[in-house]
């Protein structure tokens, strides 16, 4: 009589082979799907996926509305609207204990800086700025909201005010023979054209805005600041002089001298977080400058070449 063999399975039911080969499916499925996820977050944050860090985030240049794309030539640099997006976000994650702005910026466009200034006053944590080689007029006031303020001693800061720049060739223009002709619907409508020298009753209109917006900004200061002025020291630094660190902690104007780790351990001070040294923090790097466009990407190329905006901007710089 022949041997009876049997399989592996083939005291197992096919329903119950059915059933398990279904959640061995679902599991991958899942797995994969997180998967997915994880990468897609780690574009937008390096560091620790899970379990309380501390988000650094870079602001690095001039502050401008206007996005430059990243390409082959150029680093490319977010907006301040796009800026100003991924700082309020930082307010919708729980593994996100603090925050750390990293400013080195010599200021910028007023309706930047003050959009960035609202996000950073959105926070919801603990938030430390520090001031690594530049943090001057828009960059000083980007960081006032922060609940504390580190500067390296020689970093540069201050130029605290607003200022507007046009240029007059008028009477060159005349002594060249060239004649502007422009038709406008008011008195004031090409103000600012510089084959032209500007009225007197426009340049006390452009005054009026300038010093609107250089109030705002010493209101901000005093509103964020407060007792902590040096008010003598301080109401000299309102001429727009520049400060070293170290002026400006004497003026009140930062909480603090240190470096980049002091910085990092105020921060997680303020949060919380229990280290002995700053190695034992977590950082979660959040990126502040577009990812790089493609080799042949020329539109790309020619956009941040040409990124410059031509209107003349009122400026904290």
């Amino acid at each position: 009589m022949a041997e009876k063999k049997y399989s592996r399975d083939s005291n197992v039911p096919k329903k119950d082979r059915n059933k398990a080969a279904y959640v061995v499916l679902v599991f991958f499925s899942v797995g994969f799907v997180a998967l997915l996820l994880v990468a897609f977050a780690s574009m937008a944050v390096s560091g620790p996926i899970v379990g309380d860090c501390i988000a650094v985030v870079e602001i690095n240049g001039q502050i401008s509305t206007q996005s430059i794309p990243a390409s082959m030539f150029t680093e490319g640099a977010y907006g301040s609207y796009e800026l100003s997006e991924k700082i309020s976000d930082l307010n919708e994650d729980n593994n996100i204990a603090g925050v750390l702005l990293i400013i080195n910026s010599p200021g910028g466009s007023v309706v930047g800086s003050d959009e960035i200034y609202r996000a950073v006053d959105s926070l919801n944590k603990p938030t430390v700025a520090y001031f690594r080689e530049m943090a001057a007029s828009g960059g000083y006031y980007i960081a006032t909201p922060a609940d504390y303020i580190i500067s390296e001693p020689n970093a540069l800061t201050g130029s605290i005010g607003t200022v507007m720049y046009l240029a007059e060739f008028g009477e060159l223009a005349d002594n060249l023979g060239i004649h502007d002709v422009v038709l406008k619907s008011g008195e004031m409508k090409d103000m600012g054209n510089p084959l032209r020298n500007m009225t007197e009753a426009e340049e006390n209109l452009l005054q009026e805005v300038i010093d609107e917006a250089f109030a705002d900004f010493k209101s901000k200061i005093v509103a964020e600041r407060g007792d902590k002025l040096n008010y003598p020291l301080y109401n000299q630094a309102l001429d727009g002089r520049v400060l070293s660190g170290t002026m400006a902690y004497e003026a009140g104007l930062v909480d603090e001298l240190g470096s980049r780790d002091d910085a990092l351990a105020k921060t997680a001070e303020l949060a919380g977080l229990p280290f002995e040294t700053t190695s034992d923090i977590q950082v979660c790097a959040i990126r502040t400058s577009p990812e790089p466009a493609g080799l042949f990407d020329m539109h790309t190329l020619i956009k941040g070449l040409f990124a410059a905006e031509s209107a003349p901007t009122l400026e904290y710089r």
